[in-house]
């Protein structure tokens, strides 16, 4: 039972579930619109009426969840504006990171960028070869790593923050051309290699084009 947790173990129960739920709307398993009913979600998930509330409430500010008129809540949808939205955002913020970053980033985050590029290209080869559910998410997080590997020199928290928040709206689109083979893995090879060598190379405005490539085709756009 979860009544009389501490503040901090109902707060690891969170973002737990959170965790869950947030997988789950990214591979489709909960899919856009649905609604998503408490008890329905604890049999599911497990957790108290709290920490389900609280959990969905977390997701609402990411933006993965809506909070209801009649104070329930559903998946965001998967629209084609919404898919253009989050690009817009994707590409605003994350070319804004990178590039604070390379005027910013020292000798140590240039190791972190080629040492996060090299987990991404290891986890693009094991997806390829085997792309069940494990190797996917394995892949996406990759993914992840290196975009916040990327901006991790920017010195803003907040923009990081933001930029998290909508890589993390765009992760179904993405997981979907991965579910249907629309993933294009040697031209992505190609373009983060480039991408890795404009930024070693401080060379703004290449690295800036190639990412917003990268965004969109990670988009499908």
């Amino acid at each position: 039972m979860l009544f009389g947790m501490s503040a901090r173990e109902d707060d690891t129960v969170v973002a737990m579930l959170a965790s869950a739920i947030r997988r789950d709307i990214s591979f489709g398993v909960l899919r856009p619109d649905q609604k998503l009913k408490i008890e329905a979600l604890r049999q599911s998930y497990g957790g108290s009426n709290h920490s389900m509330r609280e959990t969905l409430r977390m997701l609402v500010a990411e933006g993965l969840v809506e909070a209801t008129n009649q104070r329930g809540f559903r998946v965001m949808s998967a629209t084609e504006e919404d898919l253009q939205d989050i690009l817009l955002m994707r590409v605003e913020t994350e070319k804004l990171g990178l590039s604070r970053s390379m005027v910013r980033g020292d000798v140590a985050w240039e190791a972190r960028v080629v040492a996060a590029l090299h987990a991404l290209s290891r986890a693009e080869t094991a997806v390829q070869e085997n792309p069940d559910d494990v190797t996917a998410l394995e892949w996406d997080e990759a993914c992840r790593g290196a975009t916040e590997t990327l901006l991790s020199a920017c010195g803003s928290p907040r923009l990081i923050q933001m930029a998290d928040k909508f890589y993390n709206q765009s992760r179904r689109f993405r997981l979907t051309l991965l579910r249907e083979g629309r993933v294009d893995f040697k031209a992505r090879a190609e373009r983060l290699e480039k991408l890795q060598r404009a930024v070693l190379a401080r060379e703004a405005a290449a690295a800036l084009a190639l990412l917003e490539d990268d965004i969109r085709a990670d988009l499908g756009i």
